[in-house]
Parts: structure tokens; sequence; C-alpha cells
């Protein structure tokens, strides 16, 4: 974030915000590879942008998948990988919320 810590925050900020009904959307598109993947890739980007590696190199392979899926490959989605996927993004949003939260209340988690 350019060396610039309020940016990194601001990014937390919206990640939090934008994405805490991300997990029940993205569920709602599974059985749709198009609409499935622009919730995935919103994702990969938002991790990214917030340092939670994991979460996008994950939200990378579902992607990838999808991506030969729809433009006509036979790929498989493994269970497993939606099932890293949820609980990666679930891991990494609770500590980003909790982070969020602390660095707007101050130390203490007082205003």
């Amino acid at each position: 974030m350019l060396g610039q810590p309020v940016l990194w925050w601001q990014a937390v900020g919206l990640f939090v915000e934008h994405y805490a009904d991300w997990e029940r959307a993205w569920q709602g598109a599974i059985g749709d590879d198009a609409e499935e993947r622009k919730r995935v890739h919103a994702m990969r980007s938002a991790a990214a942008n917030v340092g939670a590696v994991r979460l996008a190199e994950t939200a990378g392979a579902l992607e990838d998948l999808l991506l030969k899926r729809l433009a006509g490959g036979q790929a498989a989605v493994p269970d497993d990988l939606r099932q890293r996927l949820g609980d990666e993004f679930r891991q990494s949003w609770s500590a980003a919320a909790n982070s969020w939260k602390e660095n707007r209340l101050g130390p203490g988690g007082s205003a």
C-alpha cells in the first residue's frame, strides 16, 4: 500500500464491510460457473489486497478450475477445495474484522 498504513487499514475496512455476506452469496452461486467465478475472482482480489495470501491462492485455484469449465473443459471442482475456501474465508474475515475493530477503537478497544 505504498508505505502508507492508512491505505491498508482502508482496504481492511472495505474487506470487512463489503464481504461480510460473501460466503452466503458465493454458496448460492455454486452450480452457475460464471456467477461463481465472478464471486471467487472478487474474493481473490480482495484477499490479495489485504494480504490474506492463502485465501487468495485458494480462490485462485478455484477460479482457474471454473475458467476451464467455462471454456468447455471437463475440470471437476473438488469439494475439499470449496470447503477449504470457505474455511479460509471465515478465518481471514474474522481476523480482519477483529483487527479493524481494534484499530478503529484504539488501544483497549474503546473510542
